[in-house]
């Protein structure tokens, strides 16, 4: 099985590479010629989007082929003051380009992950509302990038709000409703508190929409199933229309997991710096057999620091059927 590993949106190595520079409302409030306050935040924007392709140059030279963007590249993109009164994707189109440019020249496969208030799940309708529109911008960043359906944004199911089934059958219903170019960029992860891999994986299968496994989130949050034996249904989620919306038979998109460790005994779902690679290599193993490839989303708090540690310590279990590939890519036997 051929393992390819990324990190999320920053860097502890490339110096001051921040692509998540923002601006809060009340600054923007402050500036009193509003031209000058938008002209700010696309200057803001500007330098998120360079750092951006600083981020992927740095990932080409290590062979790290994927990677989540921050999705704070635009400042107060999703406000309600600032909607409808400017165009930050006209505005900002050559260095999305840039990005996109370079992401399809290299190979790299890029994400988002929206943050936790877009949820699907919520009864109340101005959430839903923003939820949506949060999408849609994520979206519209993808497109304006020139980056097709593989690129994808991935979201949790959401809160419970005190009846996990209804709100289960509630997400299904408002995910059904979004227009087809947004349900074609979702992939849905099973959370640390609420929905687990099982419940999250029952409702991917029945929307047709590819699930990503966290192997910490099932750690601290399940009944009992266990991740082997949940894996091959999970995989064929990744086999459905939308997960291989614009990839092609020869070059299919591979099945995305996440890994990280708890940051200590009490606290569990915390996540620690680095990622202890036996557990994870017990997982690899398990799922060689009936896997060809796998791409791992690290999400440890050093970043590209923990995925280079990793990487070196996975490397030095050879004598179990690990061998490199590239700086951040290996083979696994089972």
């Amino acid at each position: 099985m051929i393992v390819r590993f990324g990190y999320v949106a920053m860097s502890m190595i490339v110096q001051n590479s921040s692509p998540s520079r923002t601006m809060t409302y009340a600054t923007f409030s402050k500036i009193p010629d509003r031209e000058a306050a938008m002209q700010r935040v696309i200057r803001i924007a500007e330098e998120n989007l360079h750092n951006t392709l600083r981020l992927l140059k740095h990932n080409n030279a290590h062979d790290i082929h994927l990677y989540r963007m921050s999705s704070k590249l635009i400042p107060l993109a999703t406000h309600d003051e600032l909607l409808g009164r400017f165009d930050p994707y006209t505005a900002l189109a050559e260095p999305f380009q840039a990005i996109g440019r370079y992401a399809k020249e290299k190979g790299m496969r890029l994400s988002f992950h929206p943050d936790h208030f877009t949820v699907l799940s919520t009864p109340r309708p101005e959430v839903l509302s923003k939820s949506i529109q949060d999408l849609e911008h994520h979206v519209k960043m993808l497109e304006t990038m020139g980056l097709d359906a593989r690129a994808k944004n991935n979201i949790h199911v959401g809160g419970a709000y005190g009846d996990k089934r209804t709100a289960g059958k509630r997400f299904s219903a408002n995910f059904q409703a979004l227009p087809e170019r947004i349900k074609s960029r979702i992939t849905l992860e099973n959370d640390d508190k609420t929905f687990n891999a099982l419940e999250t994986l029952q409702i991917a299968e029945a929307l047709q929409v590819p699930m990503v496994l966290d192997i910490h989130h099932h750690e601290v949050n399940h009944e009992g199933e266990t991740i082997k034996e949940l894996w091959p249904r999970i995989l064929k989620t990744w086999e459905t229309p939308f997960a291989q919306a614009d990839s092609t038979p020869e070059d299919p998109l591979p099945p995305k997991i996440h890994v990280s460790s708890p940051k200590s005994e009490s606290d569990r779902r915390g996540h620690a710096d680095f990622v202890k690679a036996r557990p994870l290599l017990h997982f690899l193993k398990e799922i060689a057999p009936y896997t060809k490839r796998l791409d791992v989303m690290i999400e440890a708090k050093r970043k590209d620091e923990a995925l280079f540690q990793l990487v070196r310590e996975l490397i030095s279990y050879q004598d179990e059927g690990v061998s490199i590939v590239d700086q951040a890519t290996l083979l696994v036997e089972g």
